[in-house]
């Protein structure tokens, strides 16, 4: 009867401590889970915050490759989508020119390209025809150049572009028939298409959205809205 009881007695410690162990191991991995649970989200959040901090203070993030027109230090960016091939953005490249040069320390000009392909054949090619100059510092000159030809725009006419700007003509011709230049070209227009922009031209002047080749003075209250806001 006292050996019976004993082993009753066992048995009940032996269930207890089952009990117990598995309760510790089960609240151990809930305080696990929800630790890591909560660092995944912190870190998602940190990670959106910095994002959104370099979008809001740019627009887009510059880097060695942004083609900037102007002060590189001013405060106040105009940030251009456009397309070698758009009758639109011919006409206001020298407008946004003509204002970098009234405002040669107040704003800067960062041209990104975004060759609308269905109906212009040419600008894509042409984009990274520019990125080829680009690489040995002609970027704008063959930019201004194509603007100036829009109307025969080919690779024989890049290669002439190449000679008068007096380019290595190696390398540009090397660079441009391996497209070397096609992913930052294509990393352009999707950057483009998350902002919104449709058609060119397309600006953005510290955030605020100008769409068309908008004339000098619209481009101009733009700027002076966005010094007033500083």
């Amino acid at each position: 009867m006292s050996e019976e009881k004993n082993q009753k007695s066992s048995k009940s410690n032996f269930l207890g401590i089952s009990i117990i162990l598995a309760s510790l191991i089960l609240g151990g991995s809930i305080i696990y889970a929800s630790r890591s649970l909560d660092q995944f989200i912190n870190t998602d959040l940190i990670t959106n915050q910095k994002d959104s901090k370099t979008e809001e203070a740019n627009g887009l993030e510059v880097t060695s490759l942004s083609h900037l027109k102007g002060n590189p230090d001013a405060p106040i960016t105009i940030v251009e989508f456009s397309d070698f091939q758009c009758p639109f953005c011919q006409r206001y490249h020298p407008i946004i020119a003509q204002l970098i040069s009234d405002y040669p320390n107040q704003v800067r000009w960062m041209y990104k390209h975004f060759p609308l392909d269905s109906i212009h054949p040419q600008a894509r090619l042409a984009a990274e025809a520019s990125e080829c100059a680009a690489e040995q510092d002609k970027f704008w000159e063959f930019a201004d150049q194509l603007f100036e030809s829009q109307a025969i725009l080919s690779s024989d006419l890049y290669q002439q572009l190449a000679i008068d700007l007096e380019l290595n003509r190696e390398q540009f011709q090397n660079c441009f028939d391996n497209r070397k230049y096609q992913d930052k070209v294509e990393a352009d227009y999707q950057a483009g298409i998350k902002l919104g922009v449709r058609g060119t031209p397309a600006s953005f002047i510290n955030g605020e959205s100008l769409v068309g080749a908008v004339p000098y003075n619209t481009l101009k209250s733009a700027v002076e809205r966005a010094r007033g806001n500083q």
